[in-house]
């Protein structure tokens, strides 16, 4: 049976609202344990723009990963949260293009930086 091409489109939709959420962060201070609107951690970050999408994540990039259907990486789209550190201990949202938005450390902000890092472990889609 073919997909149904309303719930494929749900989940883009979905996921479309989630980059233009943390996209609309770039710039914000990160905060360690912050969960926006005005300061994120790096799963503070992921996990308020997919709820602006209506998707509830957990706070914590271990967590997330543990939430989250395993994809490829050579099969990325945006909206997918990519997972660095073992044990994980970054996730960023993907945001097409080879690129991701992050909350990145201590003393600096939410930015856009290469998807890839040499740590990199894996991704998930949430909401689906």
């Amino acid at each position: 049976p073919q997909p149904d091409a309303s719930v494929a489109g749900a989940a883009s939709s979905r996921a479309e609202v989630a980059v233009q959420a943390a996209l609309s962060k770039v710039g914000r201070p990160y905060q360690w344990a912050a969960a926006g609107p005005d300061s994120f951690d790096c799963s503070g970050l992921t996990m308020w723009a997919w709820a602006q999408a209506g998707v509830a994540l957990p706070h914590s990039s271990a967590s997330q990963y543990a939430a989250t259907p395993r994809v490829s990486i050579s099969a990325l789209q945006p909206g997918d949260l990519l997972f660095a550190g073992s044990p994980i201990h970054h996730v960023g949202l993907y945001i097409g293009n080879g690129r991701m938005v992050e909350a990145p450390y201590t003393g600096a902000f939410v930015r856009v930086v290469p998807a890839l890092r040499p740590d990199t472990v894996g991704a998930g889609r949430p909401g689906i």
